[in-house]
C-alpha cells in the first residue's frame, strides 16, 4: 500500500488531469504526464516499503514541477528496448511439443527419472562465487542485510552501522558502492583453470534481490543500472566460455528478505503468488534464454514447491530451455524439496555424510569457515588450509559427491590472494594427482578399515582392468602403510602417481590387507606437498 504522502500526492494529480480533460488539446500529454506520475509515485512507495527511504523519494517528487517529472519519466528508447525484451523472454517461456522426444510432465515422479547429464559426475570439482551488494560492507557474511534489519538484529551488526555509518543510512546506499571496477572477468576464468575445476557457479541474485545481471524485473537494483553498470553475469559467462574449458552455471535464489511482493504473499500463507509471477519465474527464464547456464543452482525457497512452480519451471527447462539436454539442477526447489528431488542433492550447506549415497550429492562449502561472501573481519584460522581442503575433496569424491568450493571476491572485482592461493594449490595437486578424482567411480570401500585419513576411487583404463586410487592424507611416519581394504593378487601392482620410481608392497593373497612402503626420496622429489595417491592394479577386489 502506497504511503500517506504518496497517496495524497496521488490524488492531487487524478483530480488536476480530470478537470485538465476538458481541454482537448491539453487531453493527450497530461493523460500521459499522470501515467507517468502513478509509475513514480508507485515506485517511491515501493522504496520505501524495500528500503526505508520514505521521505527523501517522496519530498524530492513534492518539490519538482509536472514537466520536470514527465522529461526525467517519459520512457526512453533504452527502456522500450527493455520492454521489447521482456516481452520476447515472455513469449520464449511457452512449451513446443516435439515429436520423438521425451517430454518430462510437471511431476516429481517424472522430473526426478531424467538422467544426469554425465558431464557433471565425471568433473566431481567446482567453484562457488558469491557477490553481491554484501560484498561492499563486507562484514560478518553475505546475511548483513538480515542481520542489520532483519526481525532479530545481530547487535555487532547495529553496532558497526552506528560507528562507521551517518544516521539514517540504508541498505540501498552501498548498492553504489558494489563499483567492480577492479573486475577482470578473463583473470578470474585464468585462475579457475589453474584450479583444476570443472565447473563454477556464480550468484546471479542473493537473498537480498541484487541482480548481476541487467534484469528486466528488477529495475535499479541491478549491477547495469547500478553500481558498476556492467553485465557482470554476461561478462564472466563469455570469459569462461572463451578462455577455458569450464562449465558455466549460476546460482539463483528464489526468495528475497525484504521484498514486499514476496512478504505478502509469505503472509498469505503462500495462497498469493504476485512474488512469483512478477519475480522469480520470469527471472529464471531471463537468466536461463540469455545466459544459457549448463547449472541452474537454486536457493532460499521457504515456501511450498507449488507456490513457487518449481515442478513446472523444471518440466520447460528439461523440455524445451535452449540448455535442455546439458543443464543440471540441485535440489532446492521448496519447502521439502531437498534431498528428495531435484537433480543432484545438496540438502544442506556443507553437506558431507561420509559414505556412500545411493543419489548423485554435492558438497557446496567455503574455504573461509564463517562466511560465503568475502568478509574484511576475517582472521588467517577463518580459512581453510590447502590439507583441509583436500581432505573435503577426496572424502566427497570418495562417497560418489561433488565438491563445489566457495570463494568471496571484493566490492571492487577481485579475488583475494589467500582465496587464489587456495585455488592455484588444489590446481597444483590435482595437476598431479587428477587421474584419481577426474571421471572416476565409488570403489567397494570409501575409506580404509585399519588407517585413518585414506579415501579410495576407483576407474577402469583403457584395457578394462579397473584401477583402485589410495589417496593418503598424511606420509606415514615409518615410511610403511598398512592398508585393510585391499585383497591384492599375486600380479598386484601398486605406483605413485606423479612418482616414476618403483613402489614395493608385501601381504598375503589368501587374505585382505597390504603393507606399502613409501619411497625414500628427497623433499624436492616429491610428486606433491600434500597428500599422495596410490594406483593399486590387478586386485582381488578390485572391481
Amino acid at each position: 500500500m502506497p504511503d500517506q504522502t504518496g497517496s495524497m500526492l496521488l490524488h492531487r494529480y487524478y483530480r488536476n488531469v480530470h478537470h485538465a480533460l476538458t481541454n482537448a488539446k491539453l487531453r493527450g500529454l497530461l493523460l500521459l504526464i499522470a501515467c507517468s506520475a502513478i509509475v513514480v509515485l508507485t515506485y517511491a512507495s515501493w522504496t520505501f516499503h524495500l528500503f526505508g527511504e520514505k521521505q527523501p523519494v517522496v519530498a524530492d517528487i513534492q518539490k519538482r514541477s509536472v514537466e520536470e517529472l514527465r522529461q526525467d519519466f517519459m520512457p526512453s528508447d533504452k527502456w522500450r528496448q527493455k520492454d521489447l525484451q521482456m516481452h520476447k523472454s515472455r513469449k520464449n517461456t511457452g512449451n513446443v511439443k516435439k515429436v520423438g522426444v521425451k517430454r518430462y510432465k510437471p511431476t516429481w515422479e517424472s522430473l526426478d527419472a531424467r538422467p544426469l547429464p554425465s558431464w557433471y559426475d565425471e568433473a566431481k570439482f567446482g567453484i562457488f562465487l558469491h557477490w553481491g551488494v554484501y560484498s561492499v560492507p563486507a562484514y560478518v557474511s553475505e546475511w548483513f542485510w538480515y542481520y542489520w534489519k532483519g526481525p532479530k538484529p545481530w547487535s555487532n551488526v547495529e553496532r558497526f552501522m552506528q560507528q562507521n555509518y551517518p544516521p539514517g543510512f540504508s541498505y540501498a546506499e552501498f548498492g553504489p558502492k558494489f563499483t567492480a571496477e577492479l573486475f577482470n572477468p578473463v583473470q578470474w576464468a585464468n585462475i579457475f583453470n589453474a584450479s583444476g575445476a570443472q565447473y563454477v557457479v556464480l550468484t546471479s541474485k542473493h537473498h537480498e534481490g541484487w541482480t548481476n545481471w541487467p534484469s528486466n524485473y528488477s529495475w535499479n537494483w541491478n549491477a547495469k543500472d547500478n553500481g558498476p553498470h556492467r553485465d557482470l553475469v554476461g561478462e564472466l559467462a563469455t570469459a569462461v566460455r572463451s578462455h577455458s574449458h569450464i562449465h558455466f552455471g549460476l546460482y539463483y535464489s528464489l526468495f528475497e528478505w525484504f521484498h514486499p511482493l514476496y512478504l505478502k504473499d509469505a503472509a498469505s500463507k503462500y495462497k498469493s503468488q504476485e512474488y512469483v509471477e512478477s519475480v522469480s519465474w520470469p527471472q529464471l527464464h531471463e537468466i536461463v534464454n540469455t545466459y544459457r547456464p549448463e547449472v541452474v543452482w537454486s536457493d532460499g525457497s521457504p515456501g511450498p514447491v507449488d507456490y513457487w512452480k518449481s515442478k513446472e519451471f523444471l518440466a520447460w527447462l528439461y523440455n524445451d530451455s535452449p540448455v535442455k539436454d546439458i543443464v543440471v539442477t540441485n535440489d532446492r526447489w521448496g519447502t521439502g524439496a531437498p534431498c528428495k528431488h531435484g537433480g543432484y542433492y545438496t540438502c544442506h550447506d556443507r553437506y558431507n555424510p561420509g559414505s556412500l549415497q545411493n543419489h548423485k550429492w554435492e558438497n557446496c562449502m567455503t574455504i573461509d569457515k564463517h562466511s560465503w561472501g568475502y568478509r574484511r573481519d576475517a582472521k588467517l584460522e577463518d580459512y581453510m588450509t590447502i590439507e583441509e581442503l583436500i581432505e573435503n575433496l577426496a572424502s566427497t569424491v570418495s562417497c560418489g559427491g561433488n565438491l563445489l568450493m566457495n570463494v568471496g571476491p571484493t566490492h571492487d572485482g577481485r579475488i583475494m590472494p589467500v582465496f587464489e592461493e587456495r585455488l592455484r594449490q588444489m590446481g597444483q595437486w590435482l595437476n598431479v594427482n587428477g587421474d584419481a578424482i577426474y571421471k572416476t567411480k565409488p570403489w567397494t570401500y570409501q575409506n580404509d578399515t585399519v588407517t585413518t585419513g585414506v579415501w579410495y576411487t576407483s576407474k577402469k583404463d583403457t584395457t578394462g582392468d579397473n584401477n583402485v586410487y589410495a589417496i593418503v592424507l598424511k606420509w606415514p611416519e615409518n615410511g610403511i602403510l598398512s592398508l585393510g581394504a585391499p585383497w591384492p593378487t599375486e600380479i598386484t601392482n601398486v605406483s605413485m602417481l606423479g612418482f616414476s620410481g618403483d613402489i614395493s608392497w608385501s601381504g598375503s593373497v589368501s587374505k585382505q590387507g597390504l603393507n606399502v612402503t613409501f619411497p625414500k626420496v628427497s623433499f624436492k622429489q616429491l610428486p606433491s606437498m600434500w597428500a599422495w595417491v596410490l594406483r593399486l592394479r590387478s586386485l582381488r577386489n578390485g572391481r
